[in-house]
């Protein structure tokens, strides 16, 4: 008996955690922001911070948050997943970045691609089947989001070594072949996305709006999602959802529990009237109204009802003035045709002016009747809502009252067992650790850090990578922000408080420095352009070139320095002295020049100052 007894137990506690088992569910939330060989995306890191937080809410049991992963973090991410999968009844992947179409098949692309060229697609970026393969062991439901869909700038510089190879714009058409697996776009193949004004993407607020709506099954939450998008763009962008589901509803998360009141509400013994009254309005006969007034001749139905055979009442005389009116003109026509003399054709006519005022009156009395029936079946509308909404405020009221009921019996429980615990800790002398109201994101220090550095860059102060390594880089950079921020943070860690002020600051919040050469224009530096002879000084102004002097080359000196040596080296010239001679003339007496002597001139010769002598030198 003991054995069989506890088999017994062992059973109820295996059928106990069958459900809790059977709806494990496991998510992996990529945002790529920091890319770096194109300008940064605003929004993937925050959106995948916002999904996941709204997995975690849905109390799925393992939420893993990555942002800015290279091609081998994501490959390990996704892979380490998949095994996580296999233990799942339902899988999610989110990714949120840059992703590319190549000849048909979609690929995600990590932080680190360059993609100079079509080729390198292969080699540096994941095929989106690597993701659908990571879900593809969870039981019940595979789930792929992708808000990779926004325009592309890698396309736009990649270089193309086959010109009929296709890279389209935004991601391709894509039916998994997997049963219970869906793939949702931000945006219908081969459209791009917006990533919006806000903090958010529009598909991002719209898919927390939508998603975790308990009970709500997955093909109307994202056609919420879609018409929600629409309508935030501009009917610009349409997400599109790819993939089938059986018959059955699937939620996110599982629809709450109703539970039923201790006692019914009573019956509205008007129920039974009203109804049979809209029966009646359906025929729309005298037969009818007649029958229901048989039935209940007072009451308030009674009298819409005299109202409703009132106004068919006037409808069957305006029917029989229109039928006097046609018999009256017919007979005026007839006498006409037979030129019957003009006393019957006065009284035709008069009889056809007579029918004619008759319809007309009618048709004036069928108006009136129709508006006094409207106006009582409008009465009889307001009358119902009246009913119905004091029957819903009534349960509202009893509602409220059982759920405050409830709360204080659970609020005194709840106070009596602290109360308790509370005696039981101060009889033991134990000094209790007080829990903090808020406990921050279950995120790593490098998750932390890269968080914290890619909001740093996007105020300014952070020029560096967003690797996760709080390095004296980064720590400078903090810095810089309680410098011009007014804030007091420790530098050498990466806080989550730290990390909230950042978020605050809409725009730039450390100044701009810029190279020499370059000046601030906005948030991006420009190359400072000069006019023709002007150029850029140290300080970044522009300056006139000055004309520079001709300067002797080295080559030139040396030269010159070695002629001067060879003349200083060679032995002096034998020189001419002079010979004593004196060569005199109007200017006065000199010394005869070395090298010359004087000669006397051929006859009738007078050389300078009227002499006959010439000074002659070879």
């Amino acid at each position: 008996m003991g054995a069989l007894r506890f088999l017994l137990i062992a059973f109820a506690v295996w059928l106990g955690c069958g459900p809790a088992m059977a709806e494990r569910r496991v998510a992996l939330v990529i945002g790529n922001s920091a890319y770096k060989s194109v300008p940064r995306l605003s929004n993937p890191a925050n959106d995948a911070t916002l999904i996941g937080g709204m997995f975690k809410r849905a109390g799925f049991d393992m939420v893993d948050i990555r942002l800015d992963l290279n091609a081998g973090e994501m490959r390990r991410a996704l892979r380490d997943f998949g095994g996580k999968a296999r233990e799942a009844e339902v899988a999610v992947v989110y990714y949120a970045g840059h992703g590319i179409e190549l000849d048909g098949t979609n690929y995600l692309i990590p932080t680190d691609a360059t993609l100079e060229t079509d080729s390198d697609v292969l080699d540096e970026t994941l095929p989106l089947d690597r993701a659908l393969f990571a879900v593809e062991p969870a039981k019940q439901l595979r789930l792929v989001i992708l808000d990779a869909c926004r325009d592309n700038p890698f396309a736009k510089t990649m270089k193309r070594t086959i010109a009929a190879r296709a890279i389209g714009r935004g991601l391709a058409k894509i039916e998994p072949t997997s049963p219970n697996t869906m793939i949702a776009f931000a945006a219908k193949a081969g459209s791009t996305a917006s990533d919006g004004d806000s903090k958010n993407s529009p598909f991002a607020a719209a898919l927390v709006e939508r998603l975790p709506t308990p009970g709500l099954d997955l093909r109307k939450a994202f056609g919420f999602v879609r018409d929600d998008v629409l309508k935030n763009t501009g009917y610009k962008q349409e997400p599109y959802v790819y993939g089938s589901l059986g018959g059955d509803d699937v939620p996110l998360v599982a629809a709450k529990p109703v539970v039923t009141a201790p006692q019914g509400p009573t019956a509205n013994p008007q129920d039974g009237i009203r109804r049979d009254y809209e029966l009646a309005l359906q025929t729309g006969n005298r037969d009818g109204w007649e029958a229901f007034l048989q039935a209940y001749p007072e009451g308030f139905y009674a009298g819409l009802a005299r109202a409703q055979l009132k106004n068919v009442a006037a409808e069957e005389a305006r029917a029989a003035a229109v039928a006097k009116a046609r018999q009256a003109e017919d007979e005026k026509a007839r006498l006409t045709a037979e030129r019957a003399n003009k006393a019957e054709q006065e009284k035709a006519a008069a009889a056809a002016k007579a029918a004619e005022n008759a319809r007309l009156a009618a048709e004036k009395a069928k108006q009136i009747e129709e508006a006094k029936a409207a106006a009582a079946e409008q009465r009889r509308k307001d009358a119902e809502a009246a009913v119905a909404k004091a029957l819903a405020d009534k349960r509202a009221a009893e509602k409220a009252l059982a759920d405050k009921i409830a709360n204080d019996k659970a609020a005194s429980e709840q106070a009596a067992k602290q109360a308790t615990e509370k005696a039981q800790r101060d009889g033991e002398q134990k000094v209790a650790a007080v829990a903090p109201s808020q406990t921050p994101p279950s995120l790593s220090p490098q998750e932390t850090a890269k968080l914290v550095q890619s909001e740093l860059r996007r105020v300014g102060c952070l020029t560096g990578t967003t690797d996760g390594d709080w390095n004296a880089t980064s720590q400078r950079s903090l810095t810089l922000f309680n410098k011009h921020a007014g804030t007091k943070f420790d530098t050498k860690l990466a806080s989550f408080d730290a990390l909230d002020a950042i978020k605050g600051k809409q725009g730039r919040v450390c100044p701009l420095v810029c190279d020499r050469g370059s000046r601030a224009d906005g948030d991006t530096c420009v190359k400072i352009t000069c006019r023709a002879g002007y150029r850029v000084n140290d300080d970044n102004e522009c300056e006139k070139v000055q004309d520079k002097k001709p300067v002797a080359t080295r080559d030139e000196t040396k030269a010159r320095d070695d002629g001067r040596k060879q003349i200083e080296s060679s032995p002096p010239k034998p020189q001419a002295t002079s010979s004593g001679q004196m060569f005199c003339s109007a200017a006065g007496c000199r010394p005869v020049r070395p090298g010359c002597r004087l000669e006397r001139g051929a006859p009738g010769f007078t050389g300078p100052g009227g002499t006959t002598q010439a000074e002659v030198c070879n």
